[in-house]
């Protein structure tokens, strides 16, 4: 979601009035056809689970992107080198491909270090052994995610942060501020309003990359219109309205985040 200027901010949005209302007859032809209502009332049971697998794995990643930022703009080498890493290896490898792995090889090879180190316990009596499906494919899903956008999430906070103007951050210095209250009163106040928009773009990209998950049989839009569709053969009914719930909630989403970042220009402005 790129920033806009203010003469396109002053536009009226064509665009937003056309997708209405092919919004709004999409939905009178889904609700006027039993078939359209019966494929999509199969397929919104899953809205639930692509919205809580976004937001869950949005949110841990933003957390381990920032820690990732601050790693890589810290005074200690070990921890730039450790950041950079992680980044450029994780960034590397297809979300699809670190799914896979995460489920079948990261998350069993965890379980297995796991009981090794709690053995002591385990031989005490003072706790479980752990299995492999203990670890729900949703939960292994949300740590793939996580896992992969946090290395870009983690780029976004860097340069958003290396974006404010080192004269505030000295005066800051100068009154006395410690490092944390520098950050969280100057440096990331700031920076926020830098990185809002490709956030942004990261969290709608996250949106449609939730539907890898039905990869692994979780039981999100997208999995409930591939079952539904491999049970009926409507295939083109099916992902047709899979294809129209996805692009209410994406769209929805990039213009709830156009108009926070508005909201926070004008406040900037005062």
């Amino acid at each position: 979601m790129a920033g806009t200027s203010p003469a396109a901010d002053k536009e009226f949005p064509y665009w937003l009035a056309a997708a209405i209302l092919i919004a709004i007859a999409a939905g009178l032809a889904i609700a006027a056809s039993g078939l359209y209502a019966q494929i999509f009332a199969t397929v919104a049971a899953g809205i639930g689970i692509t919205v809580f697998v976004t937001v869950v794995g949005f949110g841990l990643a933003s957390l381990i992107g920032l820690g990732l930022a601050l790693m890589a703009l810290s005074g200690s080498k070990w921890l730039r080198q450790i950041a950079r890493f992680y980044v450029e290896i994780i960034r590397g490898i297809p979300i699809l491909v670190l799914l896979f792995w995460i489920a079948f090889a990261g998350v069993p090879a965890f379980v297995a270090a796991w009981n090794w180190i709690v053995t002591p316990l385990r031989d005490a009596g003072l706790a479980g052994e752990l299995l492999v499906r203990d670890v729900s494919l949703l939960w292994r899903a949300v740590m793939a995610l996580t896992i992969g956008y946090s290395a870009f999430i983690a780029e976004i906070f860097r340069a958003g942060i290396q974006a404010v103007d080192k004269g505030q951050i000295e005066a800051a210095k100068a009154l006395g501020l410690s490092r944390i209250q520098r950050f969280r009163l100057i440096v990331f106040p700031q920076a926020i309003r830098t990185i809002l928009p490709p956030l942004g773009n990261d969290f709608v990209a996250m949106v449609k990359d939730s539907s890898l998950v039905s990869v692994l049989g979780v039981a999100d839009i997208t999995q409930m219109g591939k079952v539904y569709a491999a049970g009926s053969f409507r295939f083109f009914e099916t992902y047709s309205i899979v294809a129209y719930i996805y692009l209410i909630l994406t769209v929805s989403l990039s213009l709830a985040l156009r108009g926070l970042e508005r909201r926070m220009r004008r406040q900037e402005r005062r």
